[in-house]
């Protein structure tokens, strides 16, 4: 049986590397995508997105975040470039839901895929309910099939 494919955004990346409220749910979401549970994939934009958060948590070094970003790129996510039907898609979804260009692109590649986000942005699951599921909602049990 091949592994759902399912969008994963900056903020629950970023849990992967900081200690904050359901950085376990991400660690179990990243430990499914390691054991090919589940495929993780996002635009390009964000493998920049969580260098950038992490650069400004002040936690990590520029050294460690060169590792980090070394970390990033052996995960394998399935990373979407902003192009075609997913450009289009995104500006759409930017003009409908008033998103910046950054968010509407996850979710416009999680409705392209016609699969879920999952994020840590609270009011970004509440702003578009369909296709956005925060990550305190990911399951927990060996059950993947819940998504």
């Amino acid at each position: 049986m091949e592994a759902d494919e399912i969008v994963v955004d900056a903020s629950v990346v970023v849990k992967w590397f900081l200690a904050e409220e359901d950085s376990e749910k991400a660690l179990k979401l990243r430990d499914d995508h390691v054991s090919h549970k589940v495929i993780l994939s996002a635009p390009t934009l964000m493998i920049y997105e969580v260098l950038n958060a992490l650069k400004y948590s002040k936690v990590y070094s520029g050294e460690e975040l060169s590792l980090i970003a070394k970390s990033l790129n052996g995960y394998g996510f399935k990373l979407y470039q902003l192009e075609g039907n997913l450009k289009e898609r995104t500006i759409k979804t930017a003009a409908k839901h008033d998103l910046t260009i950054y968010d509407a692109s996850y979710i416009a590649l999680a409705e392209h895929l016609n699969t879920k986000l999952y994020t840590a942005d609270n009011e970004l699951a509440e702003k578009v309910p369909e296709n956005v599921a925060t990550i305190e909602e990911y399951p927990t049990q060996s059950n993947i099939r819940e998504l």
